[in-house]
C-alpha cells in the first residue's frame, strides 16, 4: 500500500504572511516552517492514538501537502513514524529512547535505593548508583556512610569514565569509549591511568573479576569498588559503587567490600528482570 506522504520530500518553506500588523515582526520562511513542525510533533506526541496526516493538517490549519511534507522531515529524524499500512502517526524512535531512558532511571532509582541503604549500613562507606552519559558518569542516587570521614556528595556530579570506578566498569562493558590517544586521558591524580595500554588491561581485569578498582585515581586518598547492575536484557544499566578514603579501604578491605558489592548488584540486576545464564524476565 502507498504511503500517505512521501519520505524524502524536501520540506516546504512557506512565504511570510503578507498582511502582519505594523509594527509586529514577521517570521523568517524557516523558522515558520519550524513552528509548524513542531506543532504537528507536539500534536503528535499529545495523541492518545495514532493519528491521520489528514487529521492533522486539518487540526494546524495547513494544507495536507504542507503537513506530508512537515511531517516527512520528522520521521527521517525519527521523530514520529507510521503506525502500519495505514499511515498513521506515533511518536518515533527518537522520542521513545529519551522516555524509555528517564523512565528506566526514575525506576532504577526507586528500586535500587534499598540496595543502597543496606550496603551502607553494611559497610559503614558511602554507596552510589551510576549511569553512563555523554561526558562521563552520571551519579543519580547516594547513601552516606556512618563515619565522619567519607567522600562527599556525588549526586549531580559527573566524571571522566578512565578515572572513576563506575566509568571503568561501562568502559569495560560497551556502554562507554574511552577518549583516543594519550593526551586524551586527563590526570587528575598521580595514579590516574593515563595511558592507553594500561588502561585496556585494567579494562580486561574488570571483565575478568567482574568488578572495578580505583585507588588514588580520581584523588589523592580517595579509593572506590564497583560493579555493573544489568537489566532486563542483560545490558549495563548501572554501576553500583562503595566509595571511602584509602585508610580504610586498604587492599584487604576492597577485596572483602568487592565480593559483597558483586553479590548486591546481582541482586539489583534480579530486580530489573535480568536473570544470570538464562532468558531475561518478561
Amino acid at each position: 500500500m502507498e504511503l500517505e506522504f512521501q519520505v524524502g520530500s524536501a520540506v516546504a518553506v512557506e512565504a511570510p504572511d503578507e498582511m502582519a500588523p505594523a509594527g509586529v515582526e514577521t517570521p523568517s520562511a524557516g523558522t515558520t516552517a519550524i513552528d509548524r513542525g513542531a506543532d504537528l510533533l507536539v500534536r503528535v506526541l499529545e495523541s492518545e492514538q495514532p493519528v491521520a496526516v489528514s487529521d492533522l493538517a486539518s487540526a494546524a490549519g495547513l494544507p495536507k501537502s504542507t503537513a506530508s511534507r512537515l511531517l516527512s522531515a520528522l520521521e527521517r529524524r525519527g521523530l514520529v513514524t507510521q503506525d502500519g499500512e495505514r499511515g498513521r502517526l506515533r511518536p518515533g524512535p527518537a522520542i521513545l529512547r529519551v522516555a524509555e531512558r528517564g523512565m528506566l532511571e526514575r525506576n532504577l532509582v526507586e528500586i535500587a535505593r534499598p540496595v543502597l541503604a543496606a550496603l551502607s549500613e553494611h559497610t559503614g562507606e558511602t554507596i552510589n548508583l551510576g549511569v553512563p552519559g555523554a561526558g562521563g558518569v552520571e551519579h543519580l542516587l547516594q547513601a552516606d556512610g556512618r563515619h565522619f570521614l567519607g567522600s562527599g556528595q556525588w549526586v549531580g556530579r559527573t566524571v571522566d569514565f578512565h578515572a572513576s570506578a563506575n566509568g571503568k566498569v561501562f568502559l569495560a562493558y560497551g556502554r562507554a569509549l574511552a577518549p583516543a590517544g594519550a593526551s586524551a586521558l586527563t590526570a587528575y591524580a598521580p595514579a590516574t591511568i593515563t595511558d592507553p595500554a594500561a588502561l585496556r588491561a585494567d579494562i580486561e581485569r574488570v571483565r575478568r573479576t567482574g568488578y572495578a578498582v580505583a585507588v588514588d585515581e580520581l584523588e589523592v586518598g580517595l579509593a572506590a569498588v564497583a560493579a555493573p547492575v544489568r537489566g532486563v536484557s542483560g545490558e549495563v544499566v548501572a554501576a553500583l559503587s562503595v566509595t571511602g578514603p584509602t585508610v580504610r579501604m586498604t587492599p584487604a578491605r576492597i577485596g572483602e567490600l568487592a565480593a559483597v558489592l558483586v553479590k548486591e548488584s546481582g541482586r539489583l540486576s534480579a530486580r530489573l528482570g535480568y536473570i544470570e545464564g538464562g532468558a531475561s524476565a518478561a
